[in-house]
């Protein structure tokens, strides 16, 4: 009787083990899942961070280094609209790129002369860039986060290199 017994509780245990996996399985696992993904986008987000310190920035060069490629023609690009049934603005600036000039990718792109035959695709990239601001936004802070955008997709366009270190802007006029 005593085996008998002692069979019943340890069946009953396993049972309450058995259970208990299933509660946990179905319940816990999935919310260890969403934090282990949160947890992965903090980790890019500050992978991102590093890698853009890894860039020289235009502080960090001397300037008989830096070369400036000025975009020839004026640009003019139409905001986006900040409400319903507001006029259209506009942003008309010229724009320059600051170069490194010892960077690889200056002699793996051509310099001045590999981006005027690129300008088309150049130009392309920041009207969409400037697009997608309202006039608000691209006043805001002298265009400091526009500028940003625009050298992070340069540096992208031109295989994530420092060739590109520098976007100026320069005749902002945006109504």
């Amino acid at each position: 009787m005593k085996k008998n017994l002692i069979s019943v509780i340890v069946l009953t245990l396993v049972l309450a083990n058995l259970i208990l996996t299933a509660i946990l399985v179905f319940t816990v696992v999935p919310q260890s899942k969403k934090s282990n993904e949160l947890i992965d986008e903090i980790c890019m987000a500050i992978d991102l961070e590093l890698e853009g310190g890894q860039n020289k920035k235009l502080a960090d060069i001397p300037i008989e280094d830096i070369e400036i490629y000025n975009i020839a023609e004026t640009f003019t690009v139409t905001l986006k609209e900040s409400g319903e049934g507001t006029k259209p603005h506009y942003a008309v600036f010229s724009l320059g790129l600051s170069l490194n000039t010892k960077s690889e990718g200056y002699e793996t792109y051509g310099g001045t002369e590999g981006l005027t035959a690129k300008e088309t695709l150049i130009r392309d990239e920041i009207n969409t860039i400037v697009g997608r601001y309202t006039l608000e936004e691209f006043k805001q802070d002298q265009q400091s986060f526009v500028k940003e955008e625009i050298l992070k997709s340069m540096q992208a366009m031109f295989g994530g290199t420092d060739f590109i270190i520098g976007v100026n802007f320069s005749n902002v006029n945006a109504e």
